[in-house]
């Protein structure tokens, strides 16, 4: 499967999360593909670092993009957000409305839905006025109201439905001013990383961090924003229900 992402020019390309695995090789991938872009993986450990439990540091990363693009005319066309919360810190996906923790919720809240719309405040209006640019967070079937038919996992479920709900109203103001620019959430299916390693079960199509990251800029490289902003997607670029 070849990749071009030759409308990303030399222009900033941002990989928030990048320590994890799908991030990681999003990083990779984009700088393979992309050569003259200037890739920046972004973590709790980058320079600068950001945490999105943790205004203060986004808004950093954002005058720090925003003094990239006065010193060099690089401009932001691209940002993915692959970040996620699903367990650990002693919490686990609910299966019953029984294990519901206001802890666990808010948690889930700050880093699956406030966390990107932090992103989404800083970064959007730094996107270019004219040309493809694409914010693209990772959301997740499961937070798809329509296709849930199995319960459980409350908190993740209802983040991620934020989320998306979130990136929606943030396209429609987005349009006013970029109309080219896409702001999308996209479901990157079950990848072989320590978020979802531990739930993935047999049978699933279960990927491998390179595959999901090839597939996913698959998707983000055919985004046009009359059609696909403001959605919810998958890997293969299917339109998934609210």
């Amino acid at each position: 499967m070849s990749l071009d992402l030759s409308w990303l020019g030399e222009g900033q390309a941002l990989v928030i999360g990048a320590q994890g695995g799908l991030g990681s090789a999003l990083s990779a991938q984009v700088q393979a593909s992309a050569p003259q872009a200037w890739v920046q993986g972004i973590s709790r450990q980058s320079e600068p670092a950001v945490d999105l439990l943790d205004e203060a540091s986004v808004a950093a990363l954002a005058q720090h993009v925003q003094a990239q693009q006065l010193s060099t005319g690089r401009p932001l066309r691209l940002v993915i957000d692959a970040t996620g919360f699903l367990h650990g810190q002693g919490f686990e996906p609910e299966k019953t409305w029984r294990s519901l923790d206001p802890a666990h919720m808010a948690l889930s809240f700050a880093i699956n839905a406030t966390g990107p719309a932090l992103l989404m405040k800083h970064l959007l209006p730094l996107l270019p006025r004219e040309g493809k640019a694409v914010f693209a967070t990772l959301s997740a079937k499961v937070g798809s109201i329509g296709d849930n038919q199995l319960g459980g996992w409350y908190s993740y479920r209802a983040a991620k439905a934020a989320l998306n709900q979130l990136v929606h109203t943030a396209a429609i103001e987005l349009k006013r001013q970029r109309p080219q620019a896409v702001c999308v959430s996209l479901h990157p299916g079950t990848v072989d990383t320590g978020l979802s390693g531990p739930f993935a079960k047999t049978g699933l199509n279960v990927q491998t961090p390179e595959q999901a990251a090839l597939r996913l800029l698959t998707v983000i490289d055919g985004l046009d924003a009359a059609q696909h902003s403001g959605g919810f997607m998958d890997y293969q670029g299917q339109t998934l229900p609210w």
